[in-house]
């Protein structure tokens, strides 16, 4: 009896451990969302110009960074609030995103008004909903053929964008 608490305890120790698990590394603040991977949670809101990294490394552990991340928070209403990694960015004018990246969170570059073009590389296929959400100086955007979803509203308010080429990858669009 005593083995089988102490493996239930052990095991969920390391479930909380892994779930809460955040580090800051320069202007960006990482969650571990595998033993080998990161997800971008959180941006400096000061950072002007960003290069997310393919790897970093955490106490000695090396990970991939897998996607830019997103979190929702639930009132006590029952109202849910999304945020997105860069959102609040308002100086952020450039941002490179290497081809470790797999996904674009929902809200992740919201009222990031300053950012001017983006482009995403091939290696991503999904673009959460309000992604780019009042990026009201996003004048173009690049969409490779392996995103195959755009979430709804995800260039709502980009009232500067004169140029989009959506591939016919993308099977579903919000």
């Amino acid at each position: 009896m005593k083995r089988i608490v102490f493996f239930l305890c052990t095991l969920l120790c390391a479930n909380v451990l892994l779930a809460q698990s955040f580090f800051t590394i320069g202007d960006l603040t990482y969650n571990v969302i595998s033993p080998t991977k990161v997800e971008v949670m959180k941006c400096d809101t000061s950072a002007t110009s960003v290069a997310i990294p393919e790897t970093v490394i955490h106490e000695g552990i090396t990970y991939t960074v897998h996607k830019i991340g997103d979190y929702q928070i639930v009132s006590e209403r029952g109202i849910t609030t999304y945020y997105g990694a860069f959102q609040f960015c308002k100086n952020l004018t450039s941002i490179t995103i290497p081809n470790s990246i797999v996904s674009i969170g929902d809200c992740a570059f919201r009222d990031c008004s300053s950012l001017t073009s983006i482009t995403i590389p091939n290696s991503v296929t999904s673009i959460g909903k309000m992604a780019f959400w009042d990026c009201s100086s996003l004048t173009s955007i690049t969409i490779p053929n392996s995103v195959t979803s755009i979430g709804e509203m995800a260039f709502w308010h980009c009232s500067s964008l004169t140029s989009i080429t959506i591939p016919n990858s993308v099977t579903s669009i919000g």
